[in-house]
């Protein structure tokens, strides 16, 4: 496994994520890229991280 480091700039509490460091609830990637599933977006709950990708277990 390669050695992943913390981003302190980007919190993360979606531990299903390949990038999420777990028990420190930080992501591991360098940047992130955020979208929406919505036409317009006008609350957080429409926005998305579109660079989540489903870890495994």
């Amino acid at each position: 496994m390669e050695d992943r480091k913390k981003n302190s700039s980007i919190q993360c509490s979606v531990t299903q994520c390949e990038y999420n460091l777990g028990d420190e609830e930080y992501c591991t990637l360098d940047s992130i890229e955020v979208g929406t599933h919505e036409s317009n977006p006008t609350m957080p709950e429409c926005t998305d991280c579109n660079s989540f990708v489903l870890g495994s277990e």
